[in-house]
């Protein structure tokens, strides 16, 4: 299944993501579902096997690496059917510390992008309210600023919801209001601990158990100025950028996950047994997984290509909205059918199949639902 787009570099890059899961990730994944969250220790690990920074910049602890390098690490990761850990580190590296990225200033990211490559400041991205969630536009959390004696500062009022990574993060970057117009929203840099801030409850979800995801209150929450990230009123530009950095790692979560719901699959049904034969000898079984294969196959060129067209610079929306759309539902028909094909054990909590199916379900939901993906791709018709 190789890409015309992969290069040795990225093959050599696809087997150290291998070995790390294999070692520190497998055999420790039921735990980390127990316990909601994933050790920091893990973290640290990837991040000093210099994983955590692929794409930002080396002055920094990065890789300077491409579109095309992070897809092949995200697609790595995804072959763990640990959901809640692959969604843990993808949220850092692809959907929240791009904004410090994109957007800091030398004195912002000289103070906190060192950590983050390290893995000793995790990041969140607080977007989603409870009425505003693909449409960002809609959000109502306010920034105020104010000036008095203790110098220039903005004031956060409101809430978040659905963050992952919320609970336990160190660095969150959130979208605020800061005037009137539909589209005049900011970002800003807040740090745990600030007073004002607080994680208001830890939400339980049906699936990936292992990430922490969390209500977040902004109640008179006080931050300097100087933590204004980006320039003031073009958050919400800042957003519809990283929203395709995200989409991809979505989309490359969702074609991992069916790839290895796939592996699993075709060493279960040639050895499950019924009526006399195994399941692989059933001509309705194999022609199932054949087509579901071919189906992926195809989403995953199609996947590289929206990368190597973001690394050329072309405008890829409508490219990636697609893509999201389809491998968001191709990753849930395909584990579903999976599924199938294990019988009663694929619903047993443990097995990997099952988990694989808890998991794939928000991939249609999250980082833009499908009938929204759908929409914005419609529209550039």
């Amino acid at each position: 299944m190789d890409s015309i787009y992969v290069a040795p570099e990225h093959e050599l890059l696809r087997d150290q993501v291998a070995r790390f899961l294999t070692r520190e990730v497998e055999p420790h994944g039921e735990a980390w579902e127990a316990a909601g969250c994933i050790p920091r220790a893990v973290l640290r690990k990837l991040g000093a096997a210099g994983l955590l920074g692929l794409m930002h910049a080396p002055e920094h602890g990065g890789a300077g690496a491409d579109a095309l390098s992070n897809l092949v690490f995200a697609e790595a990761l995804s072959q763990s059917t640990f959901g809640g850990f692959v969604i843990t580190v993808l949220v850092h590296t692809d959907m929240a510390s791009p904004h410090l990225a994109h957007a800091g200033s030398p004195a912002q990211l000289e103070r906190w992008m060192p950590g983050i490559t390290r893995g000793d400041l995790i990041t969140a991205v607080g977007i989603t309210e409870a009425g505003a969630g693909s449409d960002v536009a809609g959000l109502r959390t306010r920034a105020v600023r104010g000036t008095d004696g203790d110098g220039d500062h903005w004031v956060l009022d409101g809430s978040k919801l659905f963050i992952t990574n919320g609970v336990h993060a160190d660095l969150y970057f959130v979208a605020a209001r800061t005037g009137e117009a539909r589209h005049a929203i900011s970002m800003f840099i807040v740090e745990k601990g600030t007073p004002g801030f607080s994680v208001s409850r830890s939400l339980d979800k049906t699936g990936w158990l292992s990430s922490d995801t969390a209500e977040l209150v902004f109640e008179n929450c006080r931050i300097p100025a100087d933590n204004l990230l980006g320039e003031e009123g073009r958050g919400f530009q800042a957003v519809m950028k990283n929203f395709q950095t995200e989409r991809i790692a979505l989309a490359a979560m969702a074609v991992g996950h069916a790839q290895q719901a796939l592996k699993l699959t075709l060493a279960q049904v040639r050895l499950r047994q019924a009526f006399g034969a195994t399941l692989w000898d059933k001509q309705a079984i194999r022609h199932r997984l054949a087509l579901l294969d071919a189906k992926t196959r195809a989403a995953r060129q199609y996947l590289y290509h929206c990368a190597w067209r973001v690394t050329q610079g072309h405008d890829a929306v409508q490219d990636v909205s697609m893509l999201k759309a389809l491998t968001g539902e191709l990753v849930n028909e395909v584990v579903q059918t999976c599924q199938q094909f294990h019988g009663g054990m694929g619903y047993m909590r443990g097995t990997p199949i099952e988990r694989l199916w808890r998991d794939a379900r928000i991939l249609a939901i999250g980082g833009g639902a499908t009938e929204v993906m759908l929409d914005e791709a419609a529209k550039r018709y």
